[in-house]
């Protein structure tokens, strides 16, 4: 019996170690048959519904590939396709779907939505993101991470997350640090740092694992001798124009740069970015707030570095992919033959 059959996955700590690495070399094993075309279609006649109030590339597209490739349909539900929470209950609407499709994937807001979609829904639920976590995206960055260093154990590896630690990505870090057993840094103004009660619990967890877990303001402590360094970007569509104003003057020093690399050590760290990046100017959001806060080579991450690491950065964008859809298999089928 496939102990994740019927399994939410709301937050990484809603699985133990041991599920986390079954979900990862089952990863492993399902991008390996598709790169040599050997995948088996496992969940044919599966039907899910992917909600996005916020909209997404890698997300939606991740979701939707890990379904075709396995057989499975897919309904997409984008922002203002759906009566959630405005003319329906989240409740009702959990219900519903839940007798309809056979897993739902939820991206948006409230934390608490996906808690409510989960306890009424018959069906699993995933969260694709919501503003508290982000768990599959840290299940691709334990991929990437591990095919990387194929050979070493978690608590052997060293990784510093730069920039604003107060945010889902932050939390998701440490719910995943402490499964694993991963030497973990998040350096950032304290202002920036995760909240006290869940970073002592994970510290806790991963120091039993023979990981660790470190706050610090000090960017030359934080980074010295990683094997990765990890950011994201500092600011998000929608927010206010004062909190743009008020995290970028916190976080500017925390831009990763040659000489943030320099501080490592480590002539072979390695770069990572869950995108997108506002690493030059090609876009609108990155020329405007590049240009407005007066920064001359990208914001949280300079081109020059962003294009000498993009290989793993894209890597990591595409393993998103294979760790979605591990998730959707070990969810959806009672047993797994492959």
């Amino acid at each position: 019996m496939n102990n994740l059959y019927q399994r939410d996955c709301l937050r990484l700590l809603d699985f133990s170690s041991l599920d986390l690495k079954n979900i990862i070399t089952l990863a492993q094993k399902l991008k390996k048959d598709k790169k040599n075309n050997q995948e088996i279609p496992l969940l044919t006649r599966k039907k899910i519904a992917l909600i996005f109030e916020k909209e997404s590339t890698r997300t939606r597209c991740s979701f939707e590939v890990a379904a075709f490739d396995q057989g499975a349909q897919v309904t997409y539900l984008g922002p203002g396709s759906t009566h959630l929470g405005t003319k329906e209950s989240i409740e009702d609407t959990a219900k519903i779907l839940g007798r309809l499709y056979d897993g739902i994937q939820y991206r948006g807001h409230d934390h608490t939505t996906i808690e409510i979609l989960a306890k009424y829904s018959k069906a699993p639920v995933w969260n694709g993101l919501t503003e508290k976590f982000h768990p599959t995206q840290l299940l691709a960055d334990l991929l990437t991470i591990k095919e990387s260093f194929p050979k070493k154990k978690f608590h052997h590896i060293k990784c510093a997350f730069v920039g604003d630690a107060h945010n889902n990505m932050g939390n998701s870090l440490l719910e995943a640090a402490s499964l694993v057993g991963l030497d973990l840094r998040l350096v950032a103004p304290k202002e920036c740092w995760p909240e006290k009660n869940l970073f002592i619990l994970c510290q806790k967890e991963a120091r039993k694992k023979k990981g660790n877990i470190i706050c610090t303001e000090k960017i030359e402590e934080g980074v010295k001798n990683v094997d990765f360094i990890y950011t994201d970007v500092w600011v998000s569509m929608g927010e206010r124009q004062e909190i743009w104003d008020k995290r970028i003057k916190l976080l500017r020093s925390y831009q990763v740069n040659h000489s943030m690399l320099d501080m490592t050590n480590n002539a072979q760290v390695k770069v990572l970015h869950c995108l997108p990046a506002l690493h030059d100017q090609n876009t609108n959001m990155g020329k405007s707030i590049l240009q407005k806060y007066n920064f001359k080579n990208g914001m949280e991450i300079t081109n020059d570095v962003f294009q000498k690491h993009q290989e793993i950065i894209f890597e990591q964008a595409e393993n998103r992919l294979h760790t979605i859809k591990s998730i959707l298999v070990s969810s959806l089928l009672k047993e797994i033959n492959l």
